[in-house]
């Protein structure tokens, strides 16, 4: 069993401050995590957001959420049937709080206790599945779930549907790229019932939200974060299933792809992870016997680690503009390691923290992969 990570920032929170904070203006996963730890409590972090934000060269300070607006939102997604989850809480995916961009609060409606399970497979592919593809998909998320699996998976039309049919039985969890309340695509609306009957739905969106395109990939990070390993039963090599194959290797998590013919475009996709280095799957056998034991799962970098560090907030004003000045002369469009921008400065890296994100909040910064930081285009001398 993996351990659970709690975070003391967020002990005591109510959803209606957690909703008000992840649903502001700037305000993202990590960059609500940052936030937090900045500020030392959720509640800090609704205060002194807004003049964050200023002191970073934001012309107008960010708006936060309305407390009346979290409000109607959380009464809206109850009488819906859905519930908050919030990171830290034992109902809260064990695998995905590993990732260092998990969600900071999840809906959900169904089954909760679903989540605490640790043996989760993600399993999606291509929309316009053959057949075959098809009913492949259902057999496999269905010995997966005989097995004592848990089938994670989107809802698409296509091996995503096939794959939580299969697995309806056993449990399994659909993790949606809209609001709470919205079944995409239409024509998975029973089945999208029949999950919330048997299994879990899962969404980090606002209650109401229609799915738009810009917020697929992100529900395909919380399935790879979700997943001991993500098994891709068809996809095109330009396919949304080969990203969440990419955060799967990003988490350190396995990778599965089930071979197809060279003839058929659905199958480049997946015939590329195997080259790739993906195990190749015809069996559920191929997939339990395969995964990685839990205990070896490699750990993201972690936002919570961080926590038990002391708030920066208490950083007087003459400390925080000779670091900015410094740090800003540092930075440009290109990417730039922090651990680069400590050596060049000499600052320590809890002003760094403080003044990259007041530049985020103003929306001058952007964050990159492996530690690096750029300015935005309009900033970069």
């Amino acid at each position: 069993m993996t351990n659970f990570i709690p975070n003391p920032h967020l002990r005591g929170t109510s959803p209606i401050d957690a909703l008000r904070l992840i649903r502001s203006e700037q305000v993202g996963p990590m960059t609500f995590f940052r936030l937090v730890k900045f500020c030392g409590s959720v509640e800090k972090a609704i205060e002194m957001a807004p003049s964050i934000s200023k002191r970073g060269g934001r012309a107008k300070p960010i708006k936060i959420t309305a407390k009346a607006d979290a409000e109607r939102e959380y009464e809206a997604l109850t009488k819906f049937g859905a519930e908050v989850v919030m990171y830290g809480e034992e109902r809260y995916p064990r695998l995905l709080q590993q990732i260092a961009d998990a969600p900071p609060i999840l809906t959900v409606r169904g089954h909760t206790h679903l989540a605490s399970n640790t043996n989760m497979v993600g399993m999606v592919g291509a929309r316009n599945a053959s057949a075959n593809g098809c009913i492949f998909a259902k057999k496999l998320a269905g010995d997966l779930g005989a097995a004592g699996n848990i089938v994670v998976s989107g809802l698409a039309r296509g091996i995503d549907a096939a794959a939580h049919r299969g697995a309806l039985g056993t449990g399994t969890i659909a993790v949606i790229g809209g609001g709470i309340n919205n079944v995409y695509p239409p024509e998975n609306a029973i089945l999208f019932e029949e999950i919330a009957t048997t299994g879990l739905i899962i969404s980090e969106l606002p209650f109401g939200m229609e799915p738009h395109a810009r917020s697929f990939p992100g529900r395909n990070r919380i399935i790879a974060g979700m997943s001991r390993g993500v098994v891709v039963v068809e996809a095109s090599l330009k396919s949304g299933s080969l990203i969440t194959a990419e955060y799967a290797n990003d988490y350190g998590r396995d990778v599965f792809a089930v071979p197809g013919s060279p003839m058929d475009p659905r199958c480049h996709g997946t015939n590329r992870l195997l080259k790739d280095g993906a195990t190749m799957v015809e069996t559920a056998r191929d997939i339990i016997g395969n995964l990685a034991p839990l205990g070896e799962l490699p750990l993201a970098e972690q936002q919570s680690l961080n926590f038990y560090e002391a708030p920066a907030a208490s950083l007087d004003e003459q400390t925080l503009e000779r670091a900015r000045a410094a740090i800003i002369e540092s930075l440009g469009a290109s990417p730039t390691m922090t651990d680069d921008i400590l050596a060049n400065t000499g600052l320590t890296p809890h002003i760094l923290m403080a003044v990259l994100l007041e530049l985020e909040l103003a929306g001058r910064l952007e964050r990159h992969a492996g530690s690096k930081v750029a300015l935005r285009m309009g900033d970069a001398a």
